[in-house]
């Protein structure tokens, strides 16, 4: 009858009272910085799922690689309380993050950071760079140019596994300056084709730049892969699209949001306040743009 009578009138428990009671809401807040990168969402996903099975709210949020908005987006999911907050790509200086951590627990995704205030989840990037420039060796590419991420997470890591696997084969690195979107990744690959240095091949920072890349490629009158070559990073799902067919390196997004998802439960439920720094390892998945360079 009681329940009754509450639909009758429409009546909702107040949550914020109830919160209050047990000082938890039951509420993570994700903070993803770049919703315009299809790799993000692809760990949205883990995160969602997994806060789902232990019975926690997800509230989601932006910065839209805006420095000054990351920072007030961080301090709204502390406003509201929530019980835990996980960081996607984060740019902010690691003292701004671990000052939060001190009120709040956080989980930084794909950035690495070795603090001991906050966790970690990464995957081995410079392993992941390692398999691609590996696999183009194997191909019989010398020729191998290198599209950065700048600021990106991950960038510094993947550059480090280029520059050190060509050299590995005494090959000379040629590292072109970009970031993680389409439009700097045709930047960098017209800088490529235009700068008189032979190229055979090119790895891009993320997916997004290998598209942009693909671009400028095909407008230069070359074919992948018949001209050139082309590997990305993070296995998104414009990869895996039948017309595209990216070879790229697999980040297992999904798990890398259920790792987030569990290291803040053990601090909320369990009361762990010793860090953890999760790395686990990436997987190279080959498709249609590389193969043997041309005689």
């Amino acid at each position: 009858a009681v329940m009754a009578a509450a639909d009758e009138l429409g009546y909702r428990p107040n949550l914020i009272a109830r919160h209050l009671a047990s000082k938890q809401t039951r509420t993570l807040g994700l903070l993803i910085n770049d919703l315009h990168n299809p790799y993000f969402p692809g760990v949205a996903d883990g995160v969602k799922q997994a806060a789902d099975r232990r019975g926690y709210r997800l509230l989601l949020n932006s910065a839209f690689l805006d420095d000054d908005d990351e920072r007030a987006a961080l301090e709204t999911f502390i406003d509201f309380r929530v019980d835990g907050i996980i960081l996607t790509g984060a740019r902010m200086p690691a003292p701004v993050i671990e000052r939060a951590a001190a009120s709040t627990p956080i989980v930084v995704v794909s950035r690495p950071m070795r603090s001991a205030a906050l966790d970690t989840i990464n995957n081995d990037d410079r392993l992941g760079a390692t398999f691609a420039i590996e696999h183009l060796v194997e191909l019989g590419h010398r020729q191998i140019s290198h599209i950065d991420g700048g600021r990106g997470a991950g960038a510094a890591q993947r550059r480090a596994g280029y520059e050190a696997t060509m050299r590995k084969h005494g090959l000379e690195p040629h590292v072109l300056s970009g970031a993680f979107t389409e439009s700097s990744g045709a930047k960098a690959a017209q800088r490529a084709l235009t700068s008189g240095r032979p190229v055979t091949a090119i790895f891009a920072g993320n997916d997004l730049s290998a598209l942009g890349a693909l671009d400028a490629i095909e407008e230069a009158g070359l074919t992948v892969p018949d001209d050139i070559s082309l590997v990305g990073y993070d296995n998104t799902f414009v990869a895996a699209l039948r017309h595209v067919a990216l070879t790229t390196v697999d980040q297992a997004r999904e798990r890398l949001g259920e790792l987030a998802i569990e290291a803040l439960i053990e601090r909320i439920e369990c009361g762990r306040t010793e860090a953890v720094h999760h790395v686990i390892a990436p997987s190279l998945v080959i498709r249609h743009t590389t193969a043997p360079p041309r005689q």
